[in-house]
Formats: C-alpha cells, sequence, structure tokens
C-alpha cells in the first residue's frame, strides 16, 4: 500500500511509516544477532571474535551497497511525490541496470582483495582463517545484498515500508533455521553462518521482486522505461554514488578503529563484538527513523512542500530522542543480562567489557538519532554530496580515537570512538540541514496536492 506523505501530520506519517520499517530492521537484525548468538554458543568465543572482526569491512563493502541503493530510490520518491509516474518508472528501469553492474563489479573485487584486507587490519592470528572464511562468503552474496535492497528501497519509495517487512520476517527464521541446520547438522562452523545470511538475504530480495511485479501496477515497465538512459543513469549516479560513498568513508574509521582494537586481543575483539550485536538491535529505531526521514523528504521536495521539510525532522526528533533515554535506561539496568545472550555465565570479564561498550555507546544516543535524521533527510532533499562530508567527519573522529586515544587509555577509548564520531557529524549537520532547507525554498515553489497513482 502506497503512503502519499505529502499531505496530512507529518508526526502522524513519520510513525506510520517507520513502525513497520522498524519491525522489518528488528527482524533483520535479530537474525544478524542470532548467528552470533549461534556461533558463539556452538563454535565458542574465538569462532564468535571471528566474525566479530569483520564486521567493519563488512559495513565497508555491504554499507556501500546498501547506500547507492538507497540513492537509487530517491528520484523515484521524488517522481512519485511530483506524480510524474512515467518518469518514475524510468528511473527504476536504469536503477535494474545500474544494480545489476554494481553487483557483478563489487563481488569480484571484494572476494579477490578480503584476505588483503583482514592482513591490513591485523586480524589476529589465531581467528584468521575463520574470519576469511566468513566474510569471503559474505562478499559472494553481494548480488542478493543488492536485489533485496534495491526492490525494497523502491517499494518504500512509493511509501510502502510494510510489505519488505513480511519477506523480511520469513528470511529471518529462514536463517534461524538454516544457522541451526548447517552449523549443528553439517559442521560447517562460520562458514554455515555466512551461508544463512546469503540464502536469507537471496530469499526476501526474491520475494519483494514478485511482489512489486504482481502487487504495484504503478512500477510495471513497458520496453521504452526499461531501456538505459544515460542521463538518468547519471541523476541515479549522482544520488547513488556519494549515499554509497558516505557509508563507506564512515566504515573506514571503523575499519581503522577495529584495527586498534584488534592489537587489544581476542578478549576486547569479543566483547566489543556481543556489544556491537547488541548496539545494532538497539539501534534499529534510529535507522528506521533516518529511512522514513529519506522517503519523507524526497516526496515532499518533488511536491515543492518546502515547509513539511522542518516539521518533519522536528518530529522525528522528538521520538528518537524519546527512545534514546528508554534504551539507556534499558542498558543501565540489563547490559549484563543481555550479554549472557551470547556468552557463558563464567565468563565474567567479558560480560564486564561488552556491558562497559554497550553503556558507553548508549549514553549518546540522542546525538545519534539526530545523525540519522538530517543526514537521510538531507539526502532525500537531493544534496547527498553534504552526506560525504558527514560521512568525512566520522571517519576522522574514529581514526583520531584510533590513533591518539587507544593506545594510551585502550579499551575504554574504543568504546567512545562512535560517540565522538557521532557527535562530530552533528556539528556539521545541523547547519547543513539549515542551508539545504533555505536554498529549497528558493528555488521550489509550492505545488499544488500530489495525484494519486493508477
Amino acid at each position: 500500500m502506497t503512503q502519499n506523505m505529502t499531505v496530512g501530520s507529518p508526526f502522524r506519517h513519520i510513525l506510520r511509516f517507520a513502525a513497520p520499517m522498524l519491525l522489518g530492521m528488528l527482524f533483520q537484525q535479530f537474525y544478524n544477532m542470532m548467528d552470533s548468538v549461534i556461533v558463539g554458543r556452538l563454535l565458542g568465543s574465538d569462532a564468535l571474535a571471528a566474525v566479530g572482526s569483520t564486521g567493519s569491512i563488512s559495513f565497508l563493502v555491504i554499507g556501500f551497497c546498501m547506500g547507492i541503493c538507497s540513492g537509487f530510490a530517491i528520484p523515484v520518491a521524488q517522481s512519485f511525490g511530483a506524480g510524474d509516474y512515467s518518469r518514475m518508472r524510468r528511473f527504476v528501469g536504469n536503477s535494474i541496470w545500474l544494480g545489476a553492474v554494481s553487483a557483478i563489479v563489487l563481488t569480484g573485487v571484494t572476494m579477490l582483495l578480503c584476505r588483503s584486507i583482514l592482513t591490513w587490519m591485523q586480524t589476529p592470528s589465531d581467528i584468521f582463517e575463520d574470519a576469511f572464511r566468513y566474510i569471503f562468503l559474505i562478499f559472494a552474496g553481494i548480488p542478493a545484498t543488492i536485489l533485496y535492497n534495491l526492490v525494497s528501497g523502491i517499494i518504500r519509495s512509493l511509501g510502502d515500508s510494510r510489505t519488505p517487512v513480511i519477506f523480511l520476517a520469513v528470511s529471518s527464521v529462514l536463517n534461524i533455521v538454516l544457522d541451526v541446520v548447517f552449523i549443528m547438522q553439517f559442521h560447517s562452523g562460520v562458514a554455515g553462518a555466512a551461508w544463512a545470511t546469503i540464502i536469507a538475504q537471496a530469499v526476501s530480495g526474491l520475494l519483494c521482486l514478485i511482489y512489486a511485479a504482481r502487487h504495484c501496477p504503478v512500477l510495471r515497465l513497458s520496453r521504452e522505461e526499461l531501456k538505459y538512459n544515460p542521463r538518468m543513469a547519471r541523476t541515479l549516479w549522482g544520488m547513488g554514488l556519494p549515499m554509497g560513498l558516505q557509508y563507506s568513508i564512515t566504515a573506514i574509521g571503523c575499519a581503522v578503529l577495529q584495527a586498534f582494537l584488534n592489537q587489544l586481543g581476542t578478549d576486547a575483539v569479543a566483547a566489543s563484538t556481543v556489544g556491537n550485536k547488541l548496539g545494532q538491535l538497539f539501534c534499529c529505531p534510529f535507522d528506521a527513523l533516518g529511512s522514513t526521514m529519506a522517503t519523507y523528504c524526497g516526496q515532499n521536495v518533488g511536491a515543492g512542500k518546502v515547509d513539511r521539510l522542518q516539521k518533519g525532522m522536528n518530529s522525528a526528533g522528538i521520538i528518537g530522542s524519546i527512545y534514546a533515554l528508554l534504551a539507556l535506561g534499558v542498558m543501565l539496568l540489563w547490559a549484563p543480562q543481555l550479554s549472557l545472550l551470547f556468552l557463558k555465565a563464567d565468563q565474567t570479564y567479558l560480560v564486564s567489557m561488552s556491558t562497559e561498550y554497550m553503556i558507553a555507546q548508549a549514553a549518546f544516543y540522542v546525538p545519534l538519532t539526530y545523525l540519522n535524521n538530517i543526514r537521510f533527510g538531507i539526502q532525500g532533499m537531493g544534496f547527498t554530496q553534504l552526506a560525504i562530508l558527514a560521512g568525512v567527519l566520522e571517519m576522522v573522529a574514529r581514526t583520531a580515537v584510533g590513533f591518539l586515544l587507544v593506545p594510551r587509555f585502550g579499551y575504554l577509548a574504543a568504546c567512545l570512538g562512535s560517540p565522538v564520531a557521532w557527535i562530530a557529524a552533528d556539528l556539521f549537520l545541523f547547519p547543513a540541514a539549515h542551508f539545504c532547507i533555505k536554498k529549497l525554498r528558493r528555488t521550489l515553489s509550492p505545488a499544488p496536492e500530489s495525484p494519486q497513482p493508477h
């Protein structure tokens, strides 16, 4: 079901759109977390550290894939908001071509380079081979990742955030079942967890594709609309590439910080892996709000409703801040118990370290919610280049923490690397959002109400 976000209460639109997205992200994080739970419980802390040590380079590449797909969806959302459905379908057709080329190139390059990257990151020797097996297969599954993110992004750009959730829920259950089957029955180790993730992602992508073909008449492309158009491809790359680079630039900082964390030993890697997995689960509402703002701002810019942009950002900020305070309270009360999902009760040292990691990050969730809301919002407005600058600031901040603070203060400094990066990006994004809205007020005139799709 499509949702026109250019009329009505921004607060209600954001809640209505974000809620299904949050559910989908929770499913996604749940099955990612189950990978780690099953690996940690069945294969031990060294295997868990091996999977965790690949997190930053996985984010570097998979984040780039997610970024370009999100960028491709922005012209689709803007065309939908403007009521130009033929142009919207031509953007969809060209997104298919660009997504296919991206999948082929990225899969080949990353599979060739992943061993060298792990070496550069100083991955501990006792977990190196398991880390390589896991990340090599994850990179082999890049086509499945792009398929799901591209199709689900297009569906969401029409205001439908519910449908991708249903298929993601199916794949989440499938992923957990396959984890158990591959690891317990086939004894395939960390490679089994990677295969489970790839297959589940492919299933969710195919289900989204089938749904879009059968149930979204506005997305049914003619042969002419499916043809490659260089001008539209440039527009799509102009949106997608900066968003992909923003993810990757941010991930470079994460990789540098991870490299310094790796030097602290396997215990530090395992504890931070637990903290990251639980943190990612708790951060799903921030991600859902951010993705919502991309669609909300994209549709309203397409409709010329500039006055609704700041109202939407204010609403998302209130929602995110309330949740951030609640999440911090949960962490303060139950972080050690949550760590036991991954660790055994007698691993008290690791439980203490993972608790420290989670609380240090949760204390800065309010800056994180504004980071996501504003960054995705200005991307939806079409100012994707500014998101790169925010990513650069995050990278610089994490790199500075890695080089300057981790060698001196150790594990605590590593725990605070991301919060420092969030604050650095916010210092840029607040004035950037003001600039974007002010510029749009000068360039866009109010538009009539958007027609409904047919």
